[in-house]
């Protein structure tokens, strides 16, 4: 098989920490590469490196168990020791171009930036097909997206990690006349309704029309996803590794179904031709 475009390239971003960037991201590559997608990884947070230590635990978990858990080809990238911000940034730019290139014969890449904000971050945006955005329901996380009026909820403008989203999205329209497709993921969800999910719901529905990203729900507040990263498992790889289903991995499972089925990634086996 050989390639007749460059791979579908998906970001997970957020400047706001603590809200399951490597753990979403985590899943959506397994279920790719489960599905018969070969899959790049790029870890741009590598000082913090969640996603890479998420790589490193289900190395070493397959080579100690021998079970079939597929693995990315993972690039970890830190950040540059320059003291010119000019000679910094045009090294960063260097190797993320580099690592993109190494990793240009898969049909996927999957990008996990740091919560904060960094030339790295904001170059990795700039090359996003699919921009997902995990956040929390919470208003301290929902700050991140917007300024929000405290008596009636009013949106009063954007805030700081919108106007940098909208920022490379002028940046990647100008490099390639490309777009990004971005997703706010609305995750750890409460199971219980409550005033603050109605809220969230209401300002963010507002918002996404306003701003241009489309709203999806992700992973419920669950302890298994911290069990999983330890062992560098996703809910996916539950067969492989005879863990006992309970009712909280199936409805886990059934998050990560409708999520995949709401991002509509392509089906990349229609972007190939025979050589």
């Amino acid at each position: 098989m050989a390639r007749d475009q460059k791979p579908y390239i998906i970001v997970l971003g957020n400047e706001k920490g603590g809200t399951g960037k490597s753990t979403v991201a985590m899943h959506i590559i397994v279920n790719l590469m489960r599905q018969g997608h070969s899959v790049g990884t790029i870890d741009v947070d590598a000082r913090q490196g969640t996603l890479t230590r998420y790589v490193e635990n289900r190395r070493t978990r397959q080579e100690k168990t021998g079970e079939n858990l597929p693995l990315s080809e993972h690039i970890p990238i830190f950040r540059s020791k320059l003291e010119s911000v000019s000679a910094a940034e045009a090294e960063e730019t260097a190797t993320f171009t580099e690592a993109l290139g190494r990793l240009s014969n898969h049909d996927f890449v999957v990008i996990d930036t740091p919560g904060s904000d960094t030339y790295l971050s904001r170059l990795a945006h700039s090359h996003a097909d699919s921009l997902i955005t995990p956040l929390n329901d919470s208003f301290i996380d929902l700050d991140m997206l917007v300024r929000v009026n405290a008596d009636s909820l009013d949106i009063l403008r954007p805030s700081t990690y919108s106007e940098m989203v909208w920022e490379q999205k002028k940046q990647r329209a100008m490099r390639d006349n490309g777009s990004i497709d971005w997703i706010v993921l609305r995750n750890r969800l409460s199971s219980l309704n409550s005033r603050n999910k109605e809220e969230m719901e209401r300002v963010l529905s507002a918002l996404s029309k306003r701003i241009g990203f489309r709203l999806v729900a992700g992973f419920g507040e669950r302890v298994i996803f911290r069990e999983l990263f330890l062992n560098g498992l996703t809910l996916l790889d539950m067969k492989e590794s005879n863990t006992a289903l309970t009712l909280s991995h199936v409805a886990a499972k059934q998050e990560l179904a409708s999520l995949m089925s709401m991002i509509q990634l392509p089906n990349t086996m229609q972007r190939t031709k025979v050589a």
